[in-house]
């Protein structure tokens, strides 16, 4: 049973959510944009349900005078399967996508965005150079898993607007047929779903054989979760990565192994590593604009930047 508060509170959902560096930086946050008096609050759910925890959270938003609204990590699908109908409103992207991860409370109506697909991309700019597709037409991207934050990048990835910087092939893997049908089904609603193959990763087939295959230059993304939410890597360690390649680990905190193992490959495949930092600061300072109905302009975003880096880093 989630307590009633007694402040204004906005709710973290996720696993883990005590050792995320949000709840040193957080309060920080609402200092510097003026909102002291609003407090943060984990709920830790277990990746894949119980469907109820998800629909206790929604009505806990829902009635609770105190409740702010919630940044969604790990649950971004699943919440919006189990309790679709303690919405009041979903954004465009959460209806694409299927996922939400910011939710927001207006006026007593429940409000549902699904930014990551901003935040991801804003991440991603953070450290992949201008232009880099149209420069390198052979290089491909390699996301591994297809939940929220996979599904995110290639919705980033093929969406109107880039011309021709896009990659020239993706691959999405995923053990879950049913999680790769759902991609498929959103890339085909956006009319882009040619240049993307889906793979079910098994005891047939492995990620190390997706990557033997890439071009170099090519991204290659743990979106699994597998590092944090539970130990381990989505590739084994006989695994190599592509030539001049840039690898992206989308956590940040963790047992990181798949970090460990680009890095062991960094010099002699001139690799470019970089983990989820900025992805994390990114999305919830996405997820703040949202859920307070906060403008934050380019000086604010480098403001809290710096904020979280000296706060949580």
């Amino acid at each position: 049973m989630i307590e009633s508060p007694n402040r204004p509170t906005f709710y973290f959902i996720g696993v883990t959510t005590v050792q995320s560096s949000i709840m040193k930086v957080f309060p920080r946050w609402m200092e510097a944009i003026g909102r002291p008096e609003i407090g943060i609050e984990g709920c830790d759910i277990e990746p894949g349900g119980p469907r109820e925890k998800y629909r206790e959270i929604l009505r806990h938003i829902r009635e609770q005078r105190y409740a702010t609204g919630a940044l969604v990590t790990t649950h971004k699908i699943d919440i919006l399967e189990a309790a679709r109908d303690l919405f009041d409103r979903l954004d465009d992207l959460a209806r694409l996508c299927g996922e939400v991860s910011c939710i927001s409370k207006r006026r007593g109506l429940v409000y549902g965005y699904a930014t990551d697909p901003i935040s991801v991309g804003l991440a991603l700019e953070d450290f992949l150079p201008p232009g880099y597709w149209e420069k390198n037409r052979r290089a491909c991207v390699f996301i591994m898993g297809a939940g929220g934050s996979g599904l995110a990048l290639s919705v980033y990835l093929v969406r109107t607007g880039h011309g021709a910087n896009i990659p020239q092939k993706i691959f999405i893997s995923n053990r879950r047929p049913e999680r790769l049908d759902r991609v498929r089904r959103v890339h085909e609603r956006m009319g882009m779903s040619a240049n993307i193959e889906y793979v079910q990763v098994n005891d047939a087939t492995s990620n190390d054989d997706i990557l033997k295959t890439l071009p170099p230059g090519s991204l290659v993304v743990n979106a699994t979760g597998m590092g944090k939410d539970r130990p381990g890597s989505p590739l084994s360690n006989d695994a190599v990565f592509p030539l001049h390649g840039y690898v992206w680990e989308f956590n940040y905190r963790g047992d990181l192994k798949f970090l460990r193992q680009a890095e062991r490959q960094k010099r002699f495949a001139d690799l470019v590593i970089t983990d989820g930092w900025m992805y994390f600061v990114h999305g919830w300072m996405q997820g703040v604009g949202k859920a307070l109905q906060v403008d934050l302009s380019a000086g604010d975003t480098e403001r809290l930047s710096r904020i979280a880096a000296e706060a949580g880093r």
